[in-house]
């Protein structure tokens, strides 16, 4: 049951429930602590060691559900066939009119029985674990020799509902379906009365084994899928993907913003030495009779580093922009103070627009607003006249477009002003850097007035960055 619960585990961790190795081995613990006999216990202790969230506790509840019923289930079935129910047992072998020797009654009179007389093929599979089941109907065997087929095939790694069929055929061979099936073979070539019988057992085994893998990928690769999915939306460029998908970039973003938040997230600390405040430990010292039982410090008040998003809103490059503003005021927790700049013939600041709007919205009117033909020379003067007085030792300023100026004045000078005021100037260009400088693109000069600058055009390629910057600015 212990390689049950890392499975079940890892079944969380595909469904975004977050788990250490510490608390697996915690887990671990409590279940063999609590034991697996009642399941709500069970499911509470787990539930108190691995959920840390309302959120995660629902996706454990449901998944726990999903996973161990049928796992707890096996599990007992197991415990009374290795005779811990050693009463109930004895019960049934005493008792002469019991299920089995019902079933014995009926195979004397069904055409099988009959069949078997004369071929020893047939006797052999009469006598197999597999075909006493089918004929007994015990579902609790049959379901325990699926699970232990499943186990040895591996089902527990299916990821895509293509493997169904797969997985389906493998567990049916484990569990010995071909020599069912070459039985059935054989009877239909002797048009046997005996071969309806055994094409409804073998037509209720592949029925049971397609459910049961069925429940598996709904349970495993749900979770798999949507991580699968997740990936191959990180590596496509963003002008690539369809509508339909947009809502799920969305959401990818948010967990992308959220992951780095919490990775950088600061914290407050207490300062223990430098120039003491003597105006501030006197007053805090004032509730308990003017014992100065804590001492407080002089902090050096640092300038506050800001960001300066300047995001080409042309129709080539709309949607790098868009996920980009989106990627950093999904961190306004973490990120410096950030100000926002659109641009395509003519540069205006949109800050305010997501001071007033969610958002979405802000980055729709920005595109409505500043869309059109691009002049990056029109821009930077612009941009000069609005914001190159602020720019300090203490701003990043970053910069998403293709450079291309429709073969207009670059305004060069401007960006080199840029570059000697600025901590940091970051250039990213959705384009391959391939092509960087080729027709009127002017990416090769504007990039020697930046301190970095890189191919930007998919999610993961934003997040690498977006973190990069988080550690400079931190």
């Amino acid at each position: 049951m212990q390689s049950s619960l890392v499975s079940f585990i890892q079944v969380l961790r595909t469904h975004d429930v977050r788990v250490s190795p510490a608390e697996t081995l915690d887990a671990m613990a409590v279940a063999t602590t609590l034991g697996y006999t009642n399941r709500n216990v069970l499911r509470d202790g787990l539930a108190m060691t691995l959920a840390k969230t309302p959120e995660e506790e629902a996706i454990f509840l449901s998944c726990f559900d999903r996973y161990y019923y049928q796992q707890l289930s096996d599990f007992s079935r197991q415990d009374a066939a290795n005779g811990e129910h050693p009463d109930a047992g004895s019960q049934s072998a005493d008792d002469g009119d019991g299920p089995n020797q019902q079933a014995d009654a009926v195979a004397e009179l069904s055409p099988l029985a009959f069949e078997a007389a004369d071929d020893a093929a047939v006797a052999e599979l009469l006598t197999s674990p597999l075909m006493q089941s089918l004929i007994d109907n015990d579902r609790n065997e049959l379901t325990m020799a699926i699970g232990r087929a499943a186990e040895q095939v591996g089902l527990r790694q299916i990821q895509l509902f293509t493997q169904k069929g797969q997985f389906t055929r493998k567990i049916l061979d484990a569990m010995g379906e071909e020599q069912l099936r070459d039985a059935v073979i054989e009877l239909e070539r002797r048009q046997s009365p005996a071969l309806a019988e055994l094409q409804r057992y073998r037509d209720i085994l592949r029925e049971e084994v397609r459910a049961y893998v069925e429940r598996e990928y709904l349970l495993h690769a749900e979770g798999k899928t949507r991580q699968f999915m997740d990936e191959v939306l990180s590596k496509t460029r963003l002008n690539n993907i369809e509508h339909l998908y947009l809502h799920k970039v969305h959401d990818l973003v948010r967990k992308m913003a959220k992951k780095l938040a919490s990775r950088h997230s600061r914290k407050r600390r207490q300062l223990k030495r430098g120039q003491l405040n003597m105006a501030k430990t006197i007053r805090k010292g004032i509730v308990t009779d003017g014992v100065l039982f804590n001492t407080y410090w002089r902090r050096v008040r640092k300038e506050k580093p800001q960001i300066l998003a300047v995001c080409d809103v042309s129709g080539s490059v709309a949607a790098y922009a868009k996920f980009l503003l989106l990627f950093l005021y999904s961190l306004q927790d973490v990120l410096p103070k950030v100000r926002s700049f659109a641009f395509s013939s003519h540069l205006g600041e949109v800050s305010s627009y997501f001071d007033e709007h969610p958002v979405e919205k802000a980055i729709e009117l920005v595109n409505w607003k500043y869309g059109g033909a691009t002049d990056y020379g029109s821009s930077l003067q612009d941009f000069a006249r609005l914001a190159l007085d602020d720019i300090n030792s203490n701003t990043t300023v970053i910069i998403l477009g293709d450079a291309r100026n429709n073969n207009g004045d670059p305004k060069l000078e401007i960006m080199q002003s840029i570059y000697q005021r600025a901590r940091q100037v970051l250039w990213l260009n959705p384009e391959s850097r391939r092509i960087w400088g080729s027709g009127d693109s002017e990416m090769l000069r504007y990039q020697s007035a930046c301190h970095f600058s890189a191919e930007c055009n998919n999610l993961k390629q934003l997040e690498r960055i977006v973190d990069q910057l988080l550690k400079s600015t931190s």
